[in-house]
């Protein structure tokens, strides 16, 4: 299928309230999911914001030429339009998705390039809950998707937190997750299918008045020219 670079920031030495605990779950199953789907997994843990440039810059060096796409999967804290490494340092998300532009990618010309975001993007709620976001955060509205065959999933909408369990991950990976093994649909009907999913049966649950069965609503961006099928492979058969 292609490669899969997951970059997963858990670590932020120096502000142990920014750890994401809960994150080494969807870690796995993404390494799960994505091997069994036929692809070629790299899993990078706390980068720092100039280590994710560097990180997706080798992969646009890549060639793919034989591949049929290339994923990306950023989770870290965020804030609308941008994300933050594992040094505090907040990028652009336009920044690392325009690294695989045709023009630095060749090989990748004419191919999807889907990016999944596990992060906030805003401030709604309650900080002090477990999610994906700091304090005091300002947004940004600017296209994270540069040019044509670019697909951007988000884990939830313009100016909202992103809902994560220590004990079970986000929300939105599990579901991504479950709906990319369990279908053979095409991409957009896919991630209808986890929008809908996230929308209409998760509710938090933090005990507290302020932030408490509270919803989630995922959201994409396409700039897809065709459509797109990310089918299991096919089980060796033996006589």
């Amino acid at each position: 299928m292609g490669k899969c670079l997951i970059i997963s920031n858990e670590d932020f030495p120096g502000a142990p309230r920014l750890q994401r605990t809960g994150c080494r779950v969807d870690d796995h199953l993404l390494l799960k999911t994505f091997q069994s789907l036929g692809f070629d997994v790299q899993l990078e843990r706390n980068l720092s914001a100039d280590e994710m440039t560097a990180a997706l810059t080798k992969a646009s060096e890549d060639n793919h030429t034989d591949m049929s796409c290339f994923v990306c999967v950023l989770m870290s804290h965020g804030k609308e339009g941008t994300i933050l490494g594992s040094d505090q340092q907040w990028i652009p998300i336009k920044t690392l998705t325009s690294t695989l532009t045709a023009d630095l990618c060749p090989t990748l010309q004419g191919k999807p390039k889907i990016f999944f975001l596990q992060s906030c993007r805003g401030e709604m709620y309650d900080p002090g809950v477990e999610t994906d976001s700091e304090e005091a955060l300002d947004f940004i509205g600017i296209s994270d998707v540069p040019e044509l065959d670019f697909l951007c999933c988000y884990s939830t909408v313009e100016g909202y937190y992103s809902w994560r369990s220590p004990q079970t991950g986000s929300v939105f990976i599990c579901e991504l997750c479950k709906m990319l093994m369990d279908s053979h649909l095409e991409i957009i009907q896919i991630l209808t299918r986890v929008n809908h999913i996230v929308a209409n049966h998760f509710e938090s649950y933090t005990g507290d008045s302020a932030t408490h069965k509270k919803r989630q609503m995922p959201c994409f961006a396409s700039r897809l020219t065709k459509d797109f099928y990310l089918h299991m492979p096919a089980k060796n058969k033996t006589k």
